[in-house]
């Protein structure tokens, strides 16, 4: 029988072992560099095979007329076409009064929604958000960086409490809402970015139920990979729409999702959802910055997708393309790291992200010498509000858009690069 070798923690190594090992990696770094690497993890673009099977809407729609008799081609239509509102109803479990179909970007819909409540104020609002004193926003952290600079560009204040695999830690956010000037909650609950982790219902229904100071408190509910799972053991996201109507705060959640990452990332559609005051709400706004969204586009996805049971289908192919290129993440970094005590990461079931945690005051490093590697990664704590992480340990980890044995070659150099980096901290000593 083979003896398995023993891997030591190390932090529990000798410095004459640790010495010895850090030479051995500085060596491994140099074979990294030397081979001319030039591999991008940085963020969740879709590959160039995903976009692939989405190649039919290049020929679509056929005729110019959707289900109702409405020409596409022309003016109107703020809420966007009835057939495919009922069909992103069904997967996103509300009701299709409930769903405006707008662009391509769901992200300028969240941003739509900001600026409105600063300017106008929602249906509870006392005044616009503008004229209150100070307005912050809860951020569960690690996060999604656009939902961080989209407020740190008004100004508003950030306070990050922690993501847990079951949502926001609601301990820290419950104490927070206490304060009138918290006006908001960023949440992914399906397959968070980067975590992965999926908002449980216990969770979601403390989110719409808790008594808050601010009556216009919103849940900007960013459901944007409810969809994407990468097992069979599909994830369903919490219904918080109607948990917050049945709690009495029926226009607490705004809720956004996209066929982004679906389709085709730069010409899909966009899906807002929420209470009918909240729509009319949003539309009442809306109609003074567009005549109607792209409906020829709408009615092209009609006809690509066919039902809700056609997204399904869809993203099951996604899956097949998605899910061996997660298992490469894991398997790189299991059999590089496993027994060091110097870095742990997300094995997510859906999702577009790996979270690696690596030694604190190490993913600053890790990522330099990624990067003098020909590895581009996301910048360290670009998950975190500000970009700051107070213990410099979160990388966000993206390995959709390279293909498979990119993948595998890029995780061993970032494995490489995490032991480097550790074995330099604990050592003291750097480069």
């Amino acid at each position: 029988m083979t003896e398995q070798t023993t891997v030591a923690p190390l932090s529990s190594l000798s410095p004459a072992e640790l010495e010895a090992f850090l030479a051995s990696q500085r060596t491994a770094y140099t074979d990294l560099q030397n081979r001319g690497l030039k591999l991008d993890l940085t963020r969740g673009k879709p590959s160039a095979e995903q976009l692939d099977l989405c190649n039919e809407l290049l020929s679509l729609p056929k005729g110019h007329k959707d289900a109702s008799g409405t020409d596409v081609r022309n003016y109107g239509g703020l809420s966007g076409l009835p057939e495919l509102r009922a069909m992103f109803a069904d997967l996103l479990w509300v009701e299709p009064e409930q769903v405006i179909a707008g662009g391509n970007s769901s992200l300028t819909m969240m941003h739509d929604c900001l600026v409105q409540l600063l300017l106008h104020g929602g249906p509870d609002s006392p005044r616009p958000w503008s004229q209150e004193e100070t307005v912050k926003f809860v951020c569960p952290v690690p996060g999604y960086d656009r939902h961080f600079t989209m407020l740190a560009s008004y100004g508003i204040e950030m306070v990050p409490v922690a993501m847990h695999e079951d949502g926001p830690d609601m301990a820290a956010v419950r104490e927070l809402v206490k304060d009138p000037s918290v006006k908001g909650i960023w949440v992914v609950p399906t397959y968070a970015n980067p975590s992965g982790a999926v908002c449980s219902q216990e969770v979601a229904s403390e989110l719409a139920s808790m008594e808050t100071a601010a009556p216009d408190f919103r849940i900007f509910w960013d459901n944007a990979y409810a969809f994407h799972h990468l097992t069979e053991d599909e994830a369903k996201s919490a219904d918080i729409i109607t948990l917050a109507s049945g709690s009495g705060h029926p226009n607490r959640p705004l809720m956004f999702a996209s066929t982004s990452k679906i389709t085709f990332a730069g010409a899909g559609v966009a899906f807002f959802a929420a209470s009918k005051a909240n729509v009319d709400w949003y539309l009442g706004h809306q109609q003074f910055a567009s005549i109607g969204p792209d409906k020829v586009n709408q009615l092209r996805h009609i006809q690509f997708f066919g039902s809700a049971d056609g997204v399904r289908e869809h993203m099951a192919r996604h899956r097949a393309i998605l899910a061996p290129k997660f298992a490469a993440v894991d398997d790189a970094l299991t059999s590089a790291l496993s027994g060091r005590d110097v870095a742990t990461w997300s094995k997510p079931s859906g999702g577009y992200f790996v979270n690696l945690d690596v030694l604190d005051g190490t993913a600053s490093r890790v990522v330099e010498l990624a990067k003098g590697a020909g590895i581009a990664l996301t910048p360290a704590g670009a998950s975190y509000p500000h970009g700051n992480d107070p213990d410099d340990r979160n990388i966000r980890l993206a390995p959709s858009f390279p293909v498979l044995d990119e993948v595998e070659t890029a995780m061993a150099g970032v494995a490489t690069c995490v032991l480097l980096a550790a074995a330099e901290k604990l050592s003291g000593t750097q480069g």
